[in-house]
Formats: structure tokens, C-alpha cells, sequence
């Protein structure tokens, strides 16, 4: 049986004016044809027909960087988020625990670098609004947490761990003794409800496949297998960040957890705000501080050594200068030890690379490494009075999350949101990289929708040529969408501070977006479909 959506628009470049697409229905799924409606209609006469009613068709979207549970648990429970002071987090909290009263306290999402007072909360302040209860409460980045006495306390030798401090929010070692304590704590139905809520999240937000960013200090073992074994539809394509010194050791561990490769979350350093990201030099608003560095040159050069021997896709997560020298430099080593082919062959990928030169871009993109990137960062932390210029200065803010730079070197780029950092809307995601605080780093639409799209895909090992495409042969993976303004308001657009690279005339036969100023509202997705199968709507 074939489908036949008409009356409306079609996202391709394949065929850029088509208001029709053909799908054959069924779990394998695929795009038939495109074109126009009475064309669609004589071809495909007993095809089941579907009015999109002025609906927008793209290829259904893929968020290349993900936590499920712990986005889950946001979305169910304390999202700490859109809180605007300490006692804001305080009075969020107390409301939460008053309308729970049994059991951890687990929230996400406090960030004191917009705060008026920019302080954050403390150990005395929990206990003080939860007595005994146990409570563990994240910053944004998901790199420090504040923690009750009561949580601290289950945790032996805490006190002893790099990162501890007893007031203040742990960070490192410290922290992700606390963290496992709080999961630990977590009861099975819960953790199952945030992962079906997560997952339900991305399907109504036109997202077909999520990479899921897992290892030992960020859900654990048990949280990766339980994830792997829910059934859903959207599809969930896991890493796990654990380093390997064997080829042997890599290929056991991949096909012990089923993960697409031993990448995502390895962390090599922290994060900017925690001031936990590992800088070549201090970090502006904490003299003496260059942050905390996780796993040395050795350690990344094995691991990255071990996997392409084993052909097995490696990756770090790392944001700091001189994490990224680091790596940079023991990749040098590899390709000269293994050769330029053989490491792009597999699909290495760095999550974050937030401050990266010219000079490292171009060895990136001559080796092929994939850069999975966050745009909304710079959305939530650019500019002169963000959290970048105030960690650390303007100037080296200005060179942060280079998105222009890496794709004019020729790094593939896929992009992610890092939820539950930050939102899973992949439209907000693509507006944030044709926004960019930073002159000359933004991208065009069309660019930063492909990242979204087809280079999620390639960069979680999907290289068909037509996966993220709506394109005869395609899967039938795609999602449909209310654009404010109807199909009208779709358009062909550059980024505002570079000259475009192709024509922006609705004659030039390049395929339109929607508009996707700073204050256009979004389109909202009426369904999503995975192979051929509805997700949502």
C-alpha cells in the first residue's frame, strides 16, 4: 500500500517545488516519489490519500547528543531551568517536596551565572527547607550539583574526593560519587517513567533518532541496559564513554552494551561553567584556576589507538583549549601510527569542541572527525554579557563554538542539544546556529538544518546517501509540520553577517525553510514517523 501526502510543501532537494510525496507504508518504509499533486494523484490512483493541508514535510530531525533519563526526570519532575535566583530555586524546590513528600529530591537545570547575586545553592540551604531528606540538585551542565547532608552522608569517603566541598556544590570525583548515590535511589518506575517521558518528548518534537550519550558516571551500566531494552519508537543510538587501552578490551565492550561505539560522553574534561572545562590558561572570573583534566594524552592516545585498530568509532567529550590540544595532538599521533584512512574510516566524533583554532580544524577535517556540536550554547551563554565573556572575557568568549570555522574546514557536523541542558526543540537548535553571538560563525539555515538531519545520521554510522533526505529510495523518516504563516512563509535565507553562497530567490529551485529570526515562533509538529511508522500524531 502506498501513501500519498499532498497539499502542501515538501523539504527537498531532490525536487525543491514538490507539494507531494508517495510513501510505500510498512516497518521498512520508504519515500516513492516526489512532485506535484495531480501528477501524485494519476500515478499513485488507489494510493491512501493524506491532505497535508498546507503541512510542511522535512525529513524527520536526529538529536545527536542526549541523556534520556536524566531528561526525563525534568520533565516529570524539579526542572530547575527558568529559575532567576537562589531563593527562586529554593521556593521551586520546597514546592516540589511539599507535593512529594517521600523519597530523593532530584532536580536539573539551576544556573547562578544570570542570577542577580550569582550564588549558588548550599548544602545548609537544603537542609534547612528538607531536614534529613535526601536531596541532589544539578547545574545546568550537568558538572556540579548541590547536595542535601542526608545524600552526602550515604556516600562514604565523599568528603575525601577531588571536587568536595562542604557547603558549596561538588564537582568532579566528588560529584559523581554523589551522583550514582542519587540514581541509586532513583526506584525502577521512576526511571522507566522519565525515559518513556523523554522519548515521547522527542517524537512530538519531529525527532526520529536520539544519540544517547551514556558510561559510568553519567546514568551507569544499569540505566544504559534499561534504556536499551525499552521499546519505543524513536530510535536511540547509544555510546558509552569508557576508555580502553586494547583493541580487544574495545571490541568486548561494544558488543557487550550493543553501542554504536565507545564515544559521547568520555569525558576528558568538564564544562565552562562549572569551571570544570580544562583551559591552557586561567579562567577569568577565578584567578588560579585552569579547571580539572579528566584523562591525559596517554590515556586519549590509547583509547584512540585501541578503537581504530578495532574499527570501532572513539570520541571525547571535550571543551576546554587545552583539552582539545590534547586531543588534537594525540589524534596526530594515531593517523601518523594508522594513516589518514583508516582513522576516518571510523567515524571518530568530539561532542562539544567548544574552543578549537583554525589551525586544529583543518587537521580535524583532513582526518575526518565528526564534530558533534550543541548551537543552543552559544544561544544560552554568548554574547559580551553571557556566561562565556564572564568565565572567561571577551576575547577569548569571541572564539567559542565555532560552527562557520569547522565546516569551512571540511569537519562534518551533526548537531545536538545535550538535553536536558538544554531544550530538545531541534527548530531552536537550528536557529541558534544561524544566530550566532560571534560575527562569521553562524551558518545558513540550510547548512545548519542539514547537521540536524542527514549529518546526525552519518555521524551514528548511517551512510546510505539518502538517510536525512527526502529523496526517492530515502527512509521513510520524516516529520510534518504547522509553519506560522502556512507554506507562504517558507524562505531561502543566509546568515545575516556572510555572504551567501547561493541565491536566496525563490526562482533559484533551492529548497525553503521556515522563517527563523529571533522572533519568529517556531513551526509545532503535528506527526512524526520513524521507517514508515508513526511516532507521534
Amino acid at each position: 500500500m502506498t501513501t500519498l501526502l499532498l497539499g502542501g510543501r515538501v523539504y527537498s532537494a531532490a525536487m525543491p517545488d514538490a507539494t507531494a510525496v508517495a510513501i510505500s507504508d510498512g516497518p521498512d518504509g520508504v519515500v516513492a516519489w516526489l512532485g506535484t499533486d495531480d501528477v501524485g494523484r494519476k500515478q499513485f490512483p488507489d494510493a491512501r490519500v493524506v491532505d497535508l493541508d498546507g503541512g510542511f514535510v522535512t525529513p524527520a530531525f536526529v538529536d545527536g547528543h542526549v541523556h534520556v533519563t536524566a531528561t526525563g526526570l525534568a520533565v516529570v519532575g524539579l526542572d530547575l531551568r527558568a529559575a532567576t535566583s537562589r531563593e527562586d530555586v529554593l521556593r521551586l524546590v520546597g514546592e516540589y517536596a511539599r507535593r512529594h513528600p517521600e523519597g530523593l529530591v532530584w532536580g536539573h537545570g539551576w544556573d547562578e551565572s544570570g542570577w542577580p547575586e550569582p550564588t549558588p545553592p548550599t548544602t545548609a540551604d537544603l537542609d534547612a527547607l528538607l531536614g534529613n531528606r535526601p536531596a541532589y540538585l544539578a547545574r545546568v551542565d550537568v558538572h556540579s550539583a548541590a547536595a542535601s547532608t542526608a545524600l552526602r552522608a550515604s556516600v562514604p569517603g565523599v568528603d575525601a574526593a577531588a571536587g568536595h566541598h562542604d557547603q558549596l556544590p561538588l564537582t568532579a570525583h566528588a560529584h559523581h560519587l554523589v551522583r550514582a548515590a542519587a540514581r541509586a535511589a532513583l526506584t525502577s518506575d521512576q526511571r522507566r517513567e522519565a525515559r518513556v517521558a523523554a522519548l515521547d518528548l522527542a517524537a512530538r518534537s519531529g525527532v526520529a533518532a536520539v544519540h544517547e550519550c551514556a558510561g559510568p558516571d553519567i546514568g551507569g551500566v544499569d540505566d544504559w541496559r534499561e534504556l536499551r531494552a525499552l521499546a519505543h519508537g524513536v530510535e536511540v543510538v547509544g555510546y558509552w564513554g569508557e576508555a580502553v587501552a586494547s583493541a580487544a578490551r574495545a571490541r568486548e565492550l561494544v558488543d557487550d552494551l550493543g553501542v554504536r561505539g565507545l564515544a559521547g560522553d568520555l569525558f576528558v574534561d568538564g564544562a565552562l561553567g562549572s569551571r570544570t572545562a580544562w583551559l591552557a590558561e586561567d579562567y577569568a572570573d577565578a584567578p588560579g584556576c585552569v579547571g580539572n583534566a579528566y584523562l591525559d594524552g596517554a590515556a586519549v592516545e590509547a583509547h584512540l589507538d585501541a578503537c581504530t585498530e578495532a574499527r570501532i568509532t572513539a570520541g571525547f567529550h571535550v571543551i576546554g583549549d587545552a583539552a582539545v590540544t590534547t586531543v588534537v595532538d594525540a589524534l596526530a599521533r594515531v593517523v601518523a601510527r594508522h594513516g589518514a584512512p583508516a582513522v576516518a574510516r571510523c567515524g571518530h566524533r568530539l561532542e562539544h569542541l567548544e574552543m578549537v583554532s583554525e589551525a586544529q580544524a583543518a587537521r580535524l577535517g583532513s582526518w575526518g572527525i565528526i564534530a558533534s556540536v550543541q548551537p543552543n550554547f552559544d544561544a544560552l551563554w554568548g554574547g559580551p554579557n553571557g556566561m562565556y565573556a564572564q568565565r572567561l572575557g571577551p576575547q577569548r568568549a569571541d572564539r567559542l563554538n565555532p560552527l562557520a570555522l569547522l565546516a569551512s574546514q571540511g569537519v562534518p557536523l551533526a548537531f545536538g542539544s545535550d538535553t536536558p541542558v538544554t531544550g530538545m526543540n531541534p527548530w531552536e537548535t537550528v536557529r541558534a546556529a544561524t544566530a550566532h553571538h560571534t560575527a562569521g560563525s553562524a551558518l545558513s539555515a540550510r547548512a545548519a538544518f542539514a547537521a540536524a538531519t542527514r549529518g546526525a545520521w552519518r555521524a551514528g554510522g548511517v551512510r546510505d546517501g539518502v538517510a536525512g533526505t527526502l529523496a526517492p529510495g530515502a527512509p521513510a523518516t520524516y516529520a510534518v509540520w504547522d509553519v506560522p504563516g502556512g507554506p507562504g512563509a517558507l524562505e531561502v535565507a543566509a546568515p545575516a553577517d556572510t555572504a551567501a553562497r547561493w541565491s536566496t530567490d525563490p526562482r533559484s529551485r533551492i529548497p525553503a525553510l521556515p522563517r527563523l529570526a529571533p522572533d519568529a515562533p517556531l513551526p509545532t509538529c503535528r506527526q512524526t514517523v520513524h521507517r514508515g511508522v508513526t511516532i507521534h500524531g
